[in-house]
C-alpha cells in the first residue's frame, strides 16, 4: 500500500480551473518530484495534500485512512526556511514537539539527537543569523521531520540557494534520505535537481495543470558522484524538456 495516494483531485478558484483530474502515489521511502511551470498548480495541490484546502472532486489518503481536508497529518515544508530569529537552533526545531505538549526539556533533548545526523552538531545553541544558509535548510528539514516522520511536503526548499551550496545540500539530502526513510513528496522547477534527487518525477502541464507524464529513475541510490555527468542524466533530462515544451 502508498503511504500516500491522491486520487482524482480537481480545483477551481473564482470559476478558474486550477488543476484537473490529479492522481499519484507515494511509496515508503521514496522521494518523488513534482516538476512543471510556475503557475501550473503545483502549490495548489501541495495545498490540498496538506489540508489546508479542499478539493473541489477527489481524496487524499495517508496509509490508507482518507485525511481530506484535514490539517496536521503531513509536514509541509516552504521554500523559506522560517525560523524564529528569536529562537536557538534546537528551539527551533523542537516547535512541532511543544506544539504537541511536549515538555521543552524532553522536545530540546528529542530534537538535538538528530543533530549530527543532520550535519548541524555543535549548532544547538546558535540563532538562525548565526549559521549558514544551508545550515538553516538542513535546520528546517529537522523540524519538518519532527512534524511527521511519516511524509514530508518540500516546496523548492534549496532554490535560495546558490549553485556550490546547493550542489552539497544536494549530496547531504540524498544520504539523510537514505538513513531515515522519510517518504517526501517534492516540487521543483529544477530539472537537474528532479533527476538528481528522485525515484520518479510526474510531469504536471498545462491549464488547468494535469499530470501527462510519469518518468522512473532507474539508476539505484547511493547515486554516483558524477550521475549528472553521464549520458543517462542527460537522457531524462532531453525526456523531460521535450515533453514541457511539447
Amino acid at each position: 500500500m502508498p503511504v500516500l495516494e491522491v486520487k482524482g483531485v480537481s480545483k477551481s478558484f473564482d470559476g478558474e480551473e486550477i488543476i484537473r483530474d490529479i492522481s499519484l502515489e507515494l511509496k515508503e521511502g521514496e522521494i518523488v518530484s513534482l516538476l512543471g511551470v510556475s503557475g501550473g498548480g503545483k502549490t495548489t495541490l501541495f495545498n490540498i495534500i496538506a489540508g489546508l484546502s479542499t478539493p473541489d472532486e477527489g481524496n487524499i489518503y495517508l496509509e490508507g485512512q482518507e485525511i481530506t481536508g484535514q490539517p496536521g497529518n503531513i509536514s509541509y515544508m516552504l521554500q523559506k526556511d522560517l525560523l524564529l530569529p528569536y529562537r536557538t537552533l534546537v528551539d527551533n526545531v523542537a516547535l512541532p514537539l511543544t506544539i504537541r505538549g511536549m515538555k521543552k526539556s524532553e522536545a530540546r533533548e528529542k530534537a538535538a539527537g538528530y543533530f549530527e545526523e543532520f550535519g548541524l552538531e555543535g549548532a544547538e545553541k546558535k540563532y538562525p543569523a548565526e549559521i549558514s544558509g544551508g545550515m538553516k535548510q538542513r535546520a528546517a528539514l529537522l523540524r519538518t521531520y519532527l512534524f511527521s516522520e511519516k511524509v514530508a511536503l518540500l516546496d523548492e526548499p534549496f532554490s535560495a540557494l546558490d549553485m556550490l551550496t546547493k550542489a552539497s545540500v544536494h549530496e547531504w539530502y540524498l544520504d539523510v534520505m537514505e538513513k531515515i526513510k522519510l517518504s517526501t513528496l517534492f516540487i521543483t522547477h529544477d530539472i537537474d535537481e528532479a533527476i538528481l534527487l528522485s525515484d520518479r518525477i510526474y510531469l504536471l502541464t498545462g491549464k488547468p495543470g494535469s499530470i501527462t507524464k510519469e518518468i522512473v529513475i532507474k539508476e539505484p541510490k547511493p547515486r554516483k558522484k558524477d550521475f549528472n555527468l553521464s549520458e543517462n542524466f542527460l537522457q531524462y533530462k532531453r525526456e523531460i524538456i521535450s515533453h514541457l515544451e511539447g
